[in-house]
């Protein structure tokens, strides 16, 4: 008999709030997280918007000699790792320990480390550069001081699949806990790459929003004025359990896990295919992995980076998916409001679904002002609104054609 895989803990940190219940808050509120950038001297940028997470003391959640050894993203990951084990109320004993792993992904992990050690290599040669550079900088340090913080001995691992990383990550554990290899997962993803050269290069590419006059108005998915995407950063971290432990032990249950689908596009390194083929791929997959018909899900997720690639050939893929259903579907985009997280973006839209299914309501996609005619789906545009949803779907695409997308289910016990 196949396990069965619930969410009980859901930890956010996001430019619109930090903490689950502040970020969603805020969502529902439609509120952008967008601002001026503040963490480096825009001068001669061309882009100067980002989300930046405001007001965040890594010192709350890691010992002050410990915070010098981790990037941005890392503190990140732990602060959204105890939102979520608090939300569990789930302590890691011995018995539990060896079955109970992480796995968090980031796309670029520490940039900020990368340039701040460099430059001390520039300026001082190589003994300015920090013992702690390495771990302080490694895709795999935040499951590896999140394991360490909660004495997680099970499967360890991270992706770096680009903005895919933390969808994979939680659907690579939620198969984890399927299959009898952990009984828990703290998976989700992470990132911090809103930095001279992280903007820089994005920015290079002509990728980012240049509505700089207008920040909380720049990221504005399936609009026709769009003009890139807003980098974002955070955490977006799941606690995943085997659903008889999680009853045993009383834990509240949020929704269930039951589909996950990865595809590549093999076409090019950063658009995806003019028929939208490996974004159709990943999500019948994933319907076929729930074996859940197009017609029983409600709400979607959107990757919706605001790009005019990807949000036109997002709805064409739906649209080829859910056939005539895909009128009836509700579509959002909360990167709206809280920008792209790049490779932490998985797992923050995974933890705001279930949030989605817990409290029956849609979060907006705001700054719709003029549909695009080429998207032309329900994006509960501009204004959260209660709904009766049963599944929840939520998309990832990331640079080099890879896909990946989860099924969560609503929890009735």
């Amino acid at each position: 008999m196949t396990r069965r895989v619930v969410v009980t803990g859901v930890g956010l940190v996001s430019a619109v709030g930090i903490g689950t219940e502040e970020t969603w808050r805020n969502l529902l509120a439609g509120q952008s997280g967008v601002a001026l950038i503040t963490h480096f001297d825009t001068k001669g940028y061309a882009v100067t918007i980002a989300a930046e997470v405001k007001g965040f003391d890594p010192h709350q959640y890691v010992e002050k000699k410990e915070v010098k050894k981790m990037g941005l993203f890392i503190q990140f990951a732990l602060a959204a790792s105890q939102f979520a084990m608090e939300q569990a109320q789930l302590k890691i004993g011995p018995k539990l320990a060896e079955r109970a792993g992480v796995y968090i992904g980031s796309g670029i992990g520490g940039f900020d480390v990368i340039e701040r050690e460099h430059t001390a290599l520039m300026q001082g040669g190589p003994r300015k550069v920090s013992p702690f550079f390495i771990p302080a900088a490694i895709v795999n340090l935040a499951s590896g001081f999140v394991s360490i913080r909660w004495g997680a001995k099970g499967p360890n691992s991270a992706t770096c699949t680009a903005c895919s990383s933390s969808s994979h990550a939680v659907g690579d554990s939620f198969k984890l806990i399927q299959r009898g290899a952990a009984d828990v997962m703290i998976c989700g993803g992470a990132e911090a790459a809103i930095t001279p050269l992280g903007v820089g290069g994005f920015a290079s590419m002509r990728a980012l929003s240049t509505r700089n006059h207008e920040p909380a108005k720049a990221s504005r998915p399936f609009d026709r004025d769009r003009d890139g995407f807003v980098i974002g950063e955070g955490a977006g971290i799941v606690i995943l359990e085997e659903m008889g432990l999680a009853l045993k032990r009383g834990a509240p249950i949020l929704a269930e896990v039951v589909g996950y689908g990865m595809s590549g596009d093999a076409f090019h390194i950063t658009a995806p295919a003019e028929d939208a083929d490996g974004a159709v791929r990943v999500m019948q997959s994933t319907l076929a992995d729930a074996n859940v018909l197009p017609e029983q899900v409600e709400y979607i997720n959107a990757h919706g980076t605001s790009t005019p690639y990807n949000d036109r050939l997002e709805t064409l893929a739906i649209k080829k998916v859910f056939g005539a259903h895909a009128a009836k579907l509700a579509v959002s985009s909360t990167k709206s409001m809280t920008g792209h997280l790049l490779g932490g973006a998985g797992g923050l839209e995974a933890g705001i679904s279930v949030l989605a299914l817990r409290d029956q309501i849609l979060p907006p996609t705001i700054n719709l002002e003029n549909p695009d005619p080429d998207c032309d789906l329900d994006y509960v545009p501009n204004q959260s609104r209660k709904a009766t949803i049963e599944y929840a779907l939520s998309n990832s695409f990331g640079f080099g054609g890879t896909n990946a997308a989860l099924l969560f289910k609503r929890y009735q016990g």
